[in-house]
């Protein structure tokens, strides 16, 4: 039984991940890359070297772009489940099918494309994904009120949790607007 994969049918076998985000970037730049993946490192200061060493720890996100290389700039067919399975790349390619030109891709195509994914996202019962003006106060995340500790004095630190004693209750009459919400 011969287990071996040949990895030659692999259009990433052999290439770097800084070769790979230099060929995406001279042919689409960072605009496009950013209109279609949504990866915030191609839009907040971006440059090869930040967005490799960004990829290069977060895995997800290196997938994502080399499944954008393999099918829109290397314009490859999509794979098969079982191959879709695993990373792309361990993927095997067939023996017939060869790269072709990469895509024409445009912002107008990119933002019809976030719009169809909207409404795909929204026709399965989900929420839009992430926080932000678009969400309700109540559905984004809960804010922090304590930093952890690191062992220094917490003097003048308005973070960290101060000591309970005990209050004395508050009257109507003290002239305090707040005196309603302390304890």
């Amino acid at each position: 039984m011969n287990d071996e994969i040949n990895y030659k049918n692999n259009p990433l076998h052999g290439v770097s991940l800084k070769n790979m985000l230099t060929e995406l970037v001279d042919h689409y730049g960072f605009e496009i890359l950013f209109a279609y993946l949504r990866i915030n490192c191609f839009k907040t200061n971006p440059s090869v070297e930040s967005s490799v060493k960004f990829l290069k720890h977060t895995d997800w996100a290196r997938e994502k772009v080399e499944n954008f290389y393999l099918y829109q700039f290397k314009s490859l067919p999509r794979a098969s489940d079982d191959q879709y399975d695993l990373s792309p790349r361990d993927r095997i390619i067939p023996d017939g099918d060869q790269p072709g030109e990469p895509a024409k891709l445009s912002i107008e195509d990119a933002e019809q494309l976030q719009a169809k994914r909207e409404k795909k996202a929204a026709s399965f019962g989900k929420p839009r994904q992430g926080y932000g003006p678009g969400k309700p106060r109540q559905e984004r995340a809960p804010s922090r009120t304590s930093r952890p500790s690191d062992g220094k004095s917490s003097a003048g630190n308005p973070y960290t949790a101060k000591p309970s004693a005990a209050k004395p209750a508050a009257s109507k009459d003290s002239g305090d607007p707040w005196s309603k919400w302390r304890k």
